[in-house]
């Protein structure tokens, strides 16, 4: 039995067809980050809230992938308000796509 597949591309979104899906990627990147961080301190989402400036359903946006209504800029301060160093690295693209948050 043979079972037809197709490779993704490695983005989700480009694979769905989504407008600007780098941009769409980064963003699940930087929000799973976030979302990490916050399991990770144990906090409760009132708490993450209170810490980010947003309300707690915003949290739980974020914790299920709802990040449309966030810039990357947005995103980048909330891991400021967590305390967390950014840094961005600027390099050609290459067939690898390496992608640091």
């Amino acid at each position: 039995m043979t079972i037809e597949h197709t490779t993704g591309s490695g983005n989700v979104y480009k694979d769905l067809g989504f407008e600007s899906p780098e941009k769409w990627q980064h963003k699940a990147q930087i929000a799973s980050k976030i979302y990490d961080i916050i399991e990770e301190r144990n906090l409760t989402q009132k708490e993450a809230a209170e810490i980010l400036g947003i309300s707690q359903p915003k949290i739980s946006a974020l914790k299920h992938g709802h990040f449309d209504g966030f810039s990357i800029d947005r995103l980048f301060r909330f891991l400021d308000s967590l305390e967390m160093e950014v840094e961005i690295r600027v390099y050609p693209k290459s067939n690898l796509r390496r992608v640091h948050v």
